[in-house]
């Protein structure tokens, strides 16, 4: 267990510097250059660094360390937890980015400034974890560098089933932010946190259930197995889809490219009960009679 402990004492120490480093950057930069570029590079190296160490823990625990993958994804929804609580409203996901313009929440230049930041974040979490991989502090990361030059592709299914698979949990993971974004952070952190340990622990063993862009892309991309174009189809196309796919459904339209609402009726927030309005109308027939004759009776010039 002494391996495991210096995976969870790194994960949290990933956490405290990442905190730190929003601090820092929320103090010496504007508002703007904060939420779009600082705040989303901390939160995907936060993200990037946790979930490598994290599926190093899946693959190679089970027969490297005695325990099973139950205590890895009890460390995910812990960290998700933890997570959501410091992000600060970072998203560290392109698709979530996306959603967001399209929403009109954010507009192009801030946009492209918070997708930049993310690839430079997990591109950092990356070379960090490889790093911290390369000092062999436990034997888990011994065994993990003499695999790594035989990493293989994560999709163990067809390509279709693939795409499928990641854009379904997209699709669900979207819907659930989508109901849950306006409610107070003590209940949509955790409700999100299990959310996403559900689908990890549902679609890993089809695609390993990245359903986010920036992540595949530094964790499997370089790897066997697949071309670059099918993890293009898989770990891009797919969790776009099913981003679309969730702001179609809780929308009804996506704002950013048409309006007209195409599965809900726009109907009147309030309405008035048929019996109110027929009394209201009998009420002020006899006024309107007496006004008649009253102006009927009056001298003409």
């Amino acid at each position: 267990m002494a391996g495991l402990n210096v995976s969870i004492a790194f994960l949290f120490l990933v956490v405290g510097v990442c905190q730190a480093l929003r601090r820092l950057s929320k103090r010496l930069l504007s508002p703007g250059t904060y939420g779009c570029l600082a705040r989303e590079l901390a939160g995907s190296l936060e993200l990037c660094t946790s979930c490598l160490e994290l599926r190093m823990l899946v693959e190679i625990g089970p027969w490297g360390g005695g325990f099973g993958p139950d205590v890895a994804l009890t460390l995910l929804f812990l960290l998700f937890v933890v997570h959501g609580a410091s992000f600060d409203g970072a998203s560290a996901n392109p698709t979530v980015s996306l959603q967001e313009f399209l929403l009109f929440e954010s507009n192009l230049a801030a946009t492209a400034a918070k997708l930049l930041a993310q690839g430079a974040g997990t591109g950092m979490g990356w070379a960090v974890t490889k790093l911290y991989w390369s000092w062999e502090l436990t034997h888990f990361h011994l065994i993990q560098n003499l695999i790594a030059s035989e990493c293989s592709s994560s999709i163990h299914t067809s390509l279709h089933h693939a795409a499928f698979v990641e854009g379904t949990c997209s699709f669900l993971f979207h819907l659930v932010l989508l109901k849950l974004r306006r409610s107070h952070q003590m209940y949509w952190v955790p409700v999100l946190a299990a959310t996403v340990t559900f689908l990890t622990y549902t679609a890993r063993p089809f695609t390993g259930a990245f359903f986010n862009p920036a992540l595949a892309t530094v964790a499997t991309f370089h790897c066997s197995g697949n071309s670059f174009w099918d993890y293009v189809q898989v770990y891009w196309l797919g969790p776009l889809a099913g981003m679309l796919a969730a702001l179609l459904l809780y929308q009804g339209n996506i704002p950013r490219l048409f309006k007209k609402n195409l599965l809900y009726s726009q109907k009147s927030k309030y309405r008035i009960p048929k019996a109110r309005v027929a009394a209201h109308m009998e009420h002020d027939e006899p006024r309107r009679k007496r006004k008649g004759e009253k102006s009927s009776s009056e001298p003409h010039a």
